[in-house]
């Protein structure tokens, strides 16, 4: 496998030591505006750093880039592959900085409500609702999603279980999986590299899956019977998954849904059983 070219952060620790005073002044101001890289080019960099044009180009040289224009390409890759950028400040938390981040998170809001106004969703949550037994997958940034999800669905249904177990492998929990199951495959941007055979190994088994990813995902919605396509972008260094929890929020009671009574019925059994083994903080 081919080693991945190491980003302009990387490229920057590894010589930082060797740059002049002038070329370590715009470095910093790089790696603390990493964000916004993408839009910058070299005079701007100067004057933003407080250094000359011939030090950002001789600075963007010694990182192995032809100008800024490769730069600016280079940021753009970065972002869209969800590597973290932007530096970490006392700017993050200003009114601007607030109102340009709410902004964001609404626009995200907005895209994954469009794009399920065609009625996927209420066909995936049918899904699961109708289904001899529900595996939820999420590996890396998606676990945490996926260990919501699946806590929220083990309120509606039974045999809702989370895969692999921790420090295990993934053979064992979809080996006895076939088309009367489900897999809720949560995969969004910097996706471990075996993502793919995983989606294909289900589909040759005939084990439909729902997919839970970003546009990223695309090439690999063609093997899923629903993807709910949910967006990540963020104005920060970091992808927002807000939308992500709405969605989570909005399939588990979707799935509630499909028979209430039923659902009901296992909620206060639920219940019944925190209050037995006196798990729950009580509200007073």
């Amino acid at each position: 496998m081919i080693a991945a070219a190491p980003t302009i952060g990387q490229r920057i620790d590894a010589q930082y030591g060797a740059l002049s005073r002038q070329e370590q002044r715009a470095a910093d101001f790089i790696l603390d505006h990493l964000g916004d890289l993408a839009v910058y080019n070299a005079t701007e960099l100067a004057k933003l750093s407080g250094v000359s044009k011939a030090t950002v180009s001789r600075l963007f040289r010694r990182l192995g880039f032809s100008d800024s224009a490769e730069v600016r390409e280079h940021a753009r890759s970065l972002r869209s592959q969800g590597a973290p950028l932007g530096g970490i400040g006392a700017a993050a938390g200003t009114p601007s900085a607030l109102a340009a981040h709410a902004v964001q998170e609404n626009e995200n809001l907005q895209k994954l409500l469009a794009g399920l106004d065609d009625g996927r969703l209420d066909a995936a949550a049918r899904l699961i609702a109708g289904a001899g037994e529900v595996v939820l997958i999420g590996l890396r940034n998606s676990y945490p999603l996926a260990l919501h999800l699946r806590q929220q669905l083990a309120q509606a249904r039974d045999r809702v279980r989370l895969a692999p177990v921790p420090g295990q492998s993934l053979g064992e929990d979809i080996a006895a999986l076939g088309s009367r199951d489900v897999v809720v495959l949560v995969g969004f941007r910097r996706r471990p590299s075996g993502f793919g055979l995983i989606m294909q190994t289900l589909r040759e088994r005939g084990v439909p899956v729902i997919l839970i990813s970003d546009s990223s995902a695309r090439r690999h919605a063609e093997g899923a019977a629903y993807w709910l396509e949910c967006p990540v972008d963020s104005v920060s260094a970091f992808d927002s998954y807000a939308a992500a929890m709405s969605l989570v929020n909005l399939l588990a009671s979707g799935v509630l849904g499909v028979d209430v009574r039923d659902g009901r019925t296992r909620i206060a059994s639920i219940t019944g059983m925190y209050d037995a083994l006196d798990e729950l903080e009580t509200p007073w």
